[in-house]
Order: C-alpha cells, then structure tokens, then sequence
C-alpha cells in the first residue's frame, strides 16, 4: 500500500514509519503493482513509443496520458502516483529530474546514459550459470537481452539476481578497479546495481563462496 504522510512524505506501509499516523491513501497494492509493471515497460522497454531523450527521460505527463489511453483503470493516475512510486522503490530503479523520469537501469532500449564512476567500489560482482561461465571466462561480459551489463554490489545481490534464472548461479567476482584502468567505463544506477558496457575476461575471476559468507 502506498500512503503520504503530510510531515514525513511517501512511504508502503499501512501507517507511517517515523511518526506512526494514518497518513493519506495513495494506492493499494494492486494499483501500485501494476502501476510499477507499466512504467518499467515503457521506461525500460519503450512500450507505446514515447518520447525519450537519449538519457532515457520522459515527461511525466505524457507518460500519464499514455498509460490512461492504453491501461484499464487507471484514470486515477496523477504525477504525484509516480513520483510516490520512484522516491519510496527499495531498488532506485527510477529517477526523476523536475518533471521527466527515467529508469535507472533494465534496458532493453540502447540508450547513451550518463552515470557517475565515482562511487565504484574494487569488486562487483555477477551471477551467470554452470553452461555460460566458460565462455564469458574466455570473452567477458556483454550485453544479451539487455543494452547494458548489470553488475551487483555484493555477492549476495548477485546471488538473489541469478536465482531468478537458476537455482544454483555461479557468481563471477569483477576487478572493477581494473576495468576502469583499462577503459572500460563503469557506472553506479540503482542503490545496488552498475552498468558497464563490457567487462574484459581478465578482469573476471570465480567468487569464493567461503570468502562472502
């Protein structure tokens, strides 16, 4: 459920979690899932063809009357709904710059995004499987079905993302550091995730699953 509260802003949950209040209904759960589906298609995926500068932003508003014109039910649908939406995602999938939005990542869409390379950590990390691993230990990493390679923070978030394909993923460990020297550009998006346009096989090496437990 997504709610406001007047002296501490959006937040999901049934009251509050500064101040313990009410607050003012916004969306319920279903309303908010789908609502979350939509934007990821049409921000990530370019569903309905809107308007996108090569940062990957549309306006908000023409976002709306998208989705009123092409989804069932959601003639409620205001900016507040979206921005509620971006500032409370757990993930920092979205972004809004004064009245346009954006994903931060998940594209499927080629797009020239510019993300800053100052908060890269020495390693990342990424799930792949027990078939994939030998070749991307001998090529690197590419692109597949997205524009860009994803990259997690932590051992762990590569492991809940690679658990989405297979039950057992294998986790790379990436010298960022390294790539970044070599010139492969490195960027933060969400909270948790970074984009590369490729990581070079010598900069990937097996994860000790002992070392991260």
């Amino acid at each position: 459920m997504m709610k406001e509260c007047d002296a501490h802003g959006y937040y999901r949950d049934e009251i509050c979690p500064v101040c313990g209040e009410p607050g003012k209904f916004l969306m319920n759960d279903s309303e908010l899932e789908k609502l979350g589906r939509t934007i990821a298609g049409i921000l990530r995926h370019g569903r309905f063809a809107p308007k996108m500068d090569e940062q990957g932003f549309v306006s908000m508003r023409e976002m709306i009357f998208m989705i009123k014109e092409n989804v069932n039910r959601m003639h409620w649908l205001r900016p507040h709904h979206i921005i509620a939406l971006v500032e409370t995602d757990p993930k920092g999938r979205y972004q809004t710059s004064g009245d346009m939005v954006r994903a931060t990542y998940g594209h499927s869409i080629a797009l020239d995004l510019e993300l800053s390379s100052e908060d890269v950590p020495a390693k990342l990390f990424f799930p792949t499987t027990t078939e994939e691993l030998n070749i991307i230990l001998e090529t690197g990493l590419n692109p597949s079905d997205r524009s860009m390679v994803h990259l997690s923070l932590t051992y762990d978030d590569a492991m809940r993302a690679g658990k989405v394909r297979v039950e057992d993923p294998v986790i790379l460990e990436v010298d960022a550091f390294a790539a970044l020297d070599a010139g492969f550009d490195i960027g933060k998006a969400g909270r948790t995730v970074f984009l590369a346009k490729q990581i070079p096989p010598e900069c990937l090496s097996i994860a000790d699953e002992n070392e991260y437990e």
